[in-house]
């Protein structure tokens, strides 16, 4: 069964030097709980980290907020928001697709504030064409997902445009469906968030960041090449998963957890 396991602030009481404090970011027009089981997951990998898993403008807990329509705007919020739970950098920085992009422009802007970055299944324009970024068999079922007022069949579409493993409990979209009729994202906020990440483009250097990359191969909304540019200009190592969907912390979430683990433990030895 899936289970949200993602409260917006979950801390541990003793940090470990080098585990540090985690900021999690997901993609466009999700929210926090949607991190499911992966939180816990993470947890398990990293057991002495604090895990943040705070909310974007227009999502979750913020979802009356009115999104910036830029990269820049999203992460200027973000921190004033994290500024006010006390929880202070540097952070380690896992982002999921748009969360990838907030965390690059986060480590270019601030690098002090980012200690390492894990970029999962995200592009940047300046590496990638736009239909690499969007696979163009993509563009009508988005659309039918932004003129939809079904909260459940939009939650269907989207679990099938980002999961290969399906949800033969019905048990995801369920959830899902829950967590959209509880904070619905309005149509003005998801064009805003689109609108941000399809502008956005690499910064003209590195981050001066570790960084990470994860993908997988069977990614059927964005082209695992966008992943493999950032990490061929970057010089930063990454491992690809060969089946899993876009969302690769819903479909194989111990994986991605075990690779995270191991990468933060050997750059601490």
């Amino acid at each position: 069964m899936w289970k949200d396991d993602s409260p917006n602030t979950r801390i541990r009481p003793q940090l470990e030097t080098g585990t540090g404090r985690w900021v999690l970011l997901r993609g466009l027009t999700r929210e926090a709980r949607q991190w499911g089981r992966f939180t816990r997951q993470l947890a398990d990998a990293l057991p002495c980290a604090q895990l943040l898993t705070p909310d974007l403008p227009g999502t979750g807990t913020r979802v009356k907020e009115k999104s910036p329509a830029t990269i820049a705007g999203i992460l200027e919020r973000l921190r004033s928001d994290l500024a006010q739970t006390g929880a202070k950098p540097p952070y380690h920085v896992l982002g999921l697709s748009l969360g990838g992009m907030i965390a690059v422009e986060w480590a270019t802007r601030y690098p002090r504030e980012v200690e390492s970055m894990v970029l999962i299944g995200t592009s940047l324009r300046s590496y990638s064409p736009i239909q690499d970024r969007l696979i163009p068999g993509n563009y009508a079922a988005i659309l039918r997902l932004a003129l939809s007022r079904d909260a459940r069949a939009r939650e269907k579409r989207t679990l099938a445009l980002t999961s290969t493993r399906g949800d033969p409990d019905g048990n995801i979209v369920e959830a899902w469906t829950r967590i959209r009729n509880d904070a619905p994202v309005s149509h003005a906020n998801a064009l805003r968030q689109l609108i941000a990440a399809a502008r956005y483009s690499a910064p003209p250097q590195p981050p001066k960041v570790p960084t990470l990359v994860l993908v997988s191969e069977g990614d059927r909304l964005v082209d695992p090449a966008c992943s493999r540019a950032i990490a061929k200009r970057w010089k930063v190592p990454i491992e690809v998963h060969l089946d899993a969907g876009h969302d690769l912390p819903l479909d194989d979430g111990p994986w991605v957890a075990q690779r995270v683990g191991e990468w933060s433990a050997a750059r601490r030895t």
